[in-house]
């Protein structure tokens, strides 16, 4: 896929997600928010499934594995940690009974948020 056609679908599936969203928060519907977050959860599956072609392409051309792991493992993670994220917000709002904290739930963008920031300065410092 192109970058016009992978922005596109992403953008798609952010709508979708978006109008899942408010219909469920304006009451016009009784949808689990599991249900709602379906289409970021299938955008999550379709990056993993992505990212698994990408190591085993590569893997055909005799790379050795594991410097493709250790390309792709920052990929893997920050998908494994969008997901959780997205499970604990669910848990949160759907299942008040849980008790679960606000920090409790935010504990994987917490992780997410300043990796990145370390991930992106690596990178930027590393290409100068």
């Amino acid at each position: 896929m192109t970058l016009v056609h992978r922005a596109l679908f992403t953008w798609f599936i952010i709508l979708v997600f978006c109008i899942c969203l408010c219909l469920r928060l304006e009451n016009r519907t009784q949808w689990n928010y599991f249900i709602v977050f379906i289409p970021l959860w299938i955008f999550d599956a379709i990056l993993l499934i992505y990212v698994i072609i990408k190591i085993v392409s590569n893997y055909r051309y005799l790379e050795p594995l594991k410097k493709l792991i250790q390309t792709y493992q920052w990929t893997v993670a920050v998908i494994l940690l969008k997901i959780a994220a997205e499970i604990c917000i669910c848990l949160k709002i759907e299942y008040a009974q849980l008790n679960l904290s606000i920090y409790t739930v935010m504990i994987p963008i917490w992780i997410l948020l300043p990796s990145t920031i370390v991930y992106v300065f690596i990178n930027l410092v590393k290409h100068e």
